[in-house]
């Protein structure tokens, strides 16, 4: 028997050009030079060093023993869909009609969910740059056209988004405007009539707004972020990601849901059938825990987070050739080093020299060119390691 033929080099040439054109992650390229090494301090990735707490993983644990592994609604458990409509209630005061809940395979697949349902090949979807780079590539994978708009930053550090750089990018064949607040990598953090006048001018413009909003949750010095689903319609053009990775560090459970509008039940409920047919049962119920227990955990990361940002926000601020950018929101730190290199080779040199992982810049668009993204959602003492050998490779100012 003849051996299988080994795949032609240039086989890659023979997918679609929308597939061809799907970037690679910089993030990974850092990240895969250093994961398995014990001494490295790993701040690249969107993920707490925290464990899920007990009463999550006890009761997926309890569900597994009671059976709960079987095929389920491809939407998800109606209990767990009332848990989120009672969250919602809980956090933004809204009323949230639990059939307008769909459960996904993380965020990353409610992101995707709703490029697949809102997008043809050829339309246009503008997103705010630098951004969390698997939002334009969700886009491309679906053979929509990403359509960048640069944030702008103030003389006190702070990033802005004014509404006439949205506007001047809208074509004939913009579809979408997608909206992450707070946002990944900058921080920044969307004002409510901002927010407004965005929703008035989709409405003007037929546009869709995808909300993507897992960090809401983390701000400092101000109340939770505020939430499209305040302002809208059950009939708007809207459609909210989340996550449960961040709020209750479930990352790898890859468990997220979306809010989409009144009517389009019957259309997540068929996009999550040909996606994943729902995810674990077992997994939901564990969501099912941390909603209606977690509101204490939340306050336990956020208020660590806000340590650890204080660390950075002030020791990095004292390095040669770096400017801090405080972030209103999330848990990053968007910081630009003045060293000659690329982002890139700079990100490689942190994690040889100094045992520090982070994120190139233009891991998020080349805007993000001379800048690297730390994450600070890590302990006060592993924040003041991070800083203090960042401080013996870069020097003090």
């Amino acid at each position: 028997m003849s051996a299988a033929p080994s795949l032609a080099p240039d086989l890659a040439d023979s997918l679609p050009s929308h597939i061809r054109g799907v970037g690679t992650s910089q993030i990974g390229l850092v990240a895969d030079r250093g994961r398995d090494d014990p001494e490295v301090v790993k701040l690249w990735i969107g993920e707490g060093d925290l464990p899920t707490p007990d009463f999550i993983t006890e009761a997926a644990h309890r569900a597994m023993l009671a059976g709960e592994t079987r095929y389920t609604y491809s939407r998800g458990l109606p209990r767990l869909h009332q848990a989120l409509a009672d969250y919602h209630r809980r956090h933004w005061g809204v009323e949230v009609a639990p059939d307008r809940f769909a459960i996904t395979a993380g965020g990353m697949n409610a992101i995707m969910q709703a490029c697949q349902a809102l997008m043809e090949p050829g339309d246009e979807i503008i997103i705010p740059t630098p951004n969390w780079p698997n939002l334009a590539e969700a886009a491309r994978v679906n053979g929509a056209v990403p359509v960048t708009v640069p944030y702008r930053s103030t003389g006190d550090g702070r990033f802005t988004l004014p509404l006439e750089d949205i506007e001047a990018a809208i074509t004939p064949r913009s579809r979408v405007v997608v909206v992450n607040s707070p946002s990944n990598p900058t921080g920044w953090v969307m004002p409510m009539a901002e927010m407004r006048a965005l929703l008035d001018l989709a409405r003007r413009r037929d546009l869709w707004i995808i909300s993507d909003e897992v960090y809401a949750h983390f701000t400092y010095g101000n109340a939770i972020a505020p939430s499209f689903l305040q302002l809208c319609t059950p009939t708007d053009r809207l459609i909210v990601t989340n996550t449960f990775s961040k709020n209750w560090a479930m990352t790898g459970w890859r468990a997220g849901w979306m809010v989409y509008p009144a009517g389009l039940a019957d259309t997540f409920s068929k996009l999550g059938q040909y996606n994943t047919t729902s995810i674990p049962t077992f997994i939901q119920h564990a969501a099912v825990a941390a909603l209606e227990e977690g509101d204490g955990f939340i306050r336990t990361m956020v208020g660590r987070c806000a340590e650890s940002r204080a660390i950075m926000v002030d020791g990095l601020s004292r390095l040669r050739g770096v400017t801090v950018f405080p972030p209103e929101g999330a848990f990053y730190i968007m910081a630009r080093v003045e060293t000659g290199e690329t982002s890139l080779d700079l990100a490689f040199r942190l994690l040889r020299e100094a045992k520090v992982g982070v994120a190139p810049g233009t891991a998020f668009g080349p805007e993000g060119e001379g800048f690297i993204r730390i994450c600070f959602a890590v302990s006060p003492a592993l924040a003041r390691e991070a800083v203090a050998r960042l401080t013996r490779v870069l020097g003090e100012k």
